[in-house]
């Protein structure tokens, strides 16, 4: 069955994560590139109407853009992962497509946190534990991605590989004007 998500994509990981992401996240090649998922699964494509679009972009219209790192790296059982800072932005994107659309926990409900992350290993221990180790060195050697998040891609997979299906653009940040004395 075709599905959806929300994913922020974040090309700036791309040199760090990419031939990791390649060795050990079979998404890569069905066209996922790097970035923090919002929110999957989400509903079947042939669903979302101008409606659905609509409706989503109010939510998202919560959270303006803003700038993270990824410094840190995560582990779930599985999954080796990069951390972003702050997570709280993403957090409140979820729950407020959460609340919009009720029907569609984060991961079909099968957590009960959410934990903003850039997957970089998924799908066995052995492969997390050693992305997990190389992820370190990497950051330890070059320091942490700089990143933006200024867009968030609603991405679909009815053709079997992923593609863009829609792309919000998240509100800028209003900037204090610098008083001048």
């Amino acid at each position: 069955m075709a599905i959806s998500a929300f994913a922020v994509k974040v090309p700036a990981a791309e040199p760090m994560v990419g031939d990791l992401r390649r060795l050990y996240d079979a998404t890569v090649a069905l066209g996922v590139p790097a970035h923090i998922t919002v929110l999957v699964p989400f509903m079947d494509p042939a669903r979302i109407t101008p409606e659905v679009l609509e409706r989503a972009r109010l939510a998202l219209n919560r959270t303006t853009s803003f700038s993270f790192t990824l410094n840190r790296v995560g582990r779930f059982p599985e999954t080796a992962y990069l951390a972003p800072e702050p997570a709280a932005p993403f957090i409140e994107m979820t729950r407020a497509l959460v609340e919009a659309f009720p029907d569609f926990p984060p991961y079909g409900g099968e957590h009960d946190s959410i934990v903003a992350h850039l997957s970089v290993a998924h799908g066995s221990a052995p492969d997390a534990d050693a992305a997990a180790v190389e992820l370190q060195a990497r950051l330890a050697a070059s320091g942490a991605v700089h990143a933006s998040c200024t867009e968030v891609a609603l991405i679909e997979n009815s053709s079997g590989n992923w593609r863009d299906m829609h792309v919000f653009h998240l509100q800028r940040a209003i900037q204090p004007i610098p008083s001048i004395r």
